[in-house]
């Protein structure tokens, strides 16, 4: 289980830049944000911390918070596994359609929301920390979180019914479901490349994605 955010923590993402998501604080406070997935540290000097979309949203959520005089409580329960966040001490998951292959959810105006948040955060980041401010490709922290940032990009563009999960390949994941093309073209305008192939053990398609470097 991660441990929720401590109130230095907190402190950190909640007077983080809205804009880029520039952090401020202890090193050690910020070193445990990136361990908790909440925010990246850039590779290159002077080593800046920026929220991930995950952090982003935590930031959102907390600015909307009345100011407490008394410090919030350092632990509470679990989040869900596959829910979207209750409260800010959840941490935000892109839905990767895992145990749910072919459903398609509801409307959910909160969880919309929270989805815009977090790709306007993950775009934010490609633009602080790819060397070229690109925002056109995915970011070092997208390379290391491809389950995610392709559930992430599916997710932002209105697909449904898709499932993202892992490959033997380093830098590919593997996306199935009915919509295919639409899979394709929407990742593709995100900044991921993708290739058709077929399962004939299942009878169907599916994507290989990866990351495009140019």
């Amino acid at each position: 289980m991660t441990r929720p955010p401590s109130a230095a923590q907190r402190r950190a993402i909640r007077t983080a830049d809205a804009g880029s998501g520039l952090l401020q604080g202890p090193a050690a406070a910020l070193a445990g944000l990136v361990a908790q997935g909440l925010a990246v540290r850039h590779a290159r000097p002077p080593h800046r911390y920026y929220l991930t979309p995950a952090g982003q949203l935590m930031r959102e959520q907390l600015a909307a918070e009345p100011v407490r005089l008394v410090p919030p409580p350092e632990a509470g329960p679990a989040p869900v596994p596959g829910s979207a966040p209750a409260d800010p001490s959840g941490v935000f998951s892109a839905r990767t359609g895992a145990g749910h292959a072919g459903d398609a959810p509801q409307p959910d105006p909160g969880r919309e929301r929270e989805v815009r948040s977090a790709w306007a955060g993950l775009v934010e980041m490609r633009r602080v920390t790819n060397p070229d401010h690109s925002v056109e490709r995915p970011c070092a922290w997208e390379r290391t979180h491809l389950t995610q940032a392709v559930a992430l990009a599916l997710e932002a563009g209105h697909c449904r019914g898709y499932l993202v999960s892992e490959t033997v390949q380093p830098e590919a994941v593997r996306v199935d479901g009915p919509d295919s093309r639409g899979y394709a073209g929407t990742l593709e305008r995100a900044g991921w490349q993708t290739s058709a192939h077929a399962d004939r053990r299942a009878g169907a398609a599916y994507l290989l994605a990866s990351p495009r470097r140019t």
